[in-house]
C-alpha cells in the first residue's frame, strides 16, 4: 500500500461499488490459487471463478472491512483437484480497504478443516 492510499484509508476511505479482479492465495494444509472478479455494491458481494462462484455481504469503517462468503462449484474440473471441489464452504474475511482496492484475510471451513487465505482485491470499474 503506497503512501498515498495510507493516508485516504485514514481519512474513512469508502468502499467503491464496482468491478473488482481478485487474488487469492490459500495456505495451511491447502496450497492453491484464484483469480477472478467480484462486484462489491452496497454491502454485497457477487462474482466468481473458473470453477466457482461466490456469494455474501461486508460492512467498512474507517479503511478496514469485514465480511463473509459462500462459495459453491460451478463447474466441474476434470483432471484437477480443487480445495474446495464439490462442497459448500463458508469463509469470514477483515482487511484494509484503500483508494481503489483492498487487501485481506480470511478463513474457509472446509469440511471440518480450516483454511487460511490472503486476497488482494484491485478496482477495475467503478458503478
Amino acid at each position: 500500500m503506497s503512501a498515498e492510499d495510507r493516508a485516504q484509508t485514514s481519512e474513512g476511505t469508502k468502499v467503491t461499488n464496482g468491478l473488482y479482479i481478485f487474488d487469492i492465495e490459500m495456505r495451511d494444509g491447502k496450497r492453491g490459487r484464484a483469480r477472478g472478479v467480484v462486484v462489491l455494491c452496497e454491502g454485497r458481494i457477487m462474482g466468481g471463478d473458473s470453477y466457482f462462484y461466490y456469494t455474501g455481504s461486508y460492512t467498512f469503517r474507517n479503511g478496514k472491512w469485514r465480511g463473509d462468503l459462500v462459495v459453491n462449484q460451478h463447474t466441474e474440473a476434470v483432471g484437477r483437484t480443487l480445495a474446495f471441489g464439490g462442497r459448500e464452504v463458508t469463509c469470514g474475511f477483515s482487511g484494509d480497504y484503500f483508494s481503489g482496492g483492498a487487501e485481506v484475510e480470511g478463513m474457509a471451513l472446509v469440511g471440518k478443516t480450516s483454511v487460511t487465505f490472503t486476497a488482494r482485491l484491485t478496482l477495475k470499474d467503478a458503478m
